[in-house]
């Protein structure tokens, strides 16, 4: 999103939520950020950051490219993935211009937050089908990337529904970015299945959807054997 999109009450108060999501998600990601995520956590950072460097045609003089928030959240964590994500928006706005200043808050709120978020709980409620194998995650992966990116879109209508400054209608927005976003939606699907399918064919194991938390009671039955050993 460039500026001028939404007014400035309407940038303020999203520039107000990132800062808010993004703090929650510094202290949410500790408990993901192990020997293991660390290194992914930086490796998925420099693929998305270079993967939207790149655009791809979706229609005669439209073009798209990854937003990144579902493979980061399916690598990394949805905590992490958000770090990730608004990494990349930060250093694309300071140094290379790319989406305005102003609608940095925006633009990490879309993409960062909203499509991280709902991208996960999609493949979070695939689970067992990513767990059935390669093609089972790969088919995850490419459904949590379209929604990411539909997502995302809808968290901009959102934002022009409350203080759109660009001088078109709300439905009129809605309809092209929606419409537009689906069409990238299948590009994104498609590079976060490949992806994800690459990184599980080298090391599933560093795949933080696939990982399994030991139950509660596993842990209290653990803890127990410890004190009547000792």
């Amino acid at each position: 999103m460039s500026d001028g999109l939404l007014n400035a009450p309407t940038s303020l108060l999203f520039g107000a939520v990132a800062i808010i999501g993004v703090g929650v998600a510094l202290t949410r990601a500790r408990s993901d950020l192990d020997d293991r995520a660390a290194p992914m956590a930086g490796l998925v950072a420099a693929f998305v950051f270079a993967a939207q460097m790149i655009n791809f045609p979706v229609l005669p003089g439209v073009s798209g490219h990854l937003l990144g928030g579902a493979l980061a959240a399916i690598l990394a964590g949805p905590w992490v993935g958000a770090l990730c994500v608004s990494i990349v928006l930060v250093v694309q706005a300071f140094l290379f211009a790319d989406g305005g200043l102003t609608m940095l808050g925006a633009n990490i709120t879309n993409m960062a937050l909203i499509g991280t978020a709902l991208g996960y709980l999609v493949a979070l409620a695939m689970r067992p089908i990513a767990a059935r194998g390669r093609s089972g995650l790969m088919a995850t992966a490419f459904v949590a990337g379209f929604v990411n990116t539909v997502a995302a879109s809808l968290g901009f209508v959102l934002e022009y529904a409350i203080g759109g400054a660009a001088g078109y209608s709300v439905v009129t927005a809605a309809l092209a970015m929606v419409g537009v976003h689906s069409l990238i939606g299948l590009g994104e699907g498609i590079i976060t299945a490949l992806t994800v399918g690459a990184v599980a064919g080298a090391r599933p194991d560093l795949i933080h959807l696939l990982r399994r938390r030991r139950p509660l009671a596993d842990d209290a039955a653990g803890e127990a054997t410890m004190e009547g050993t000792s």
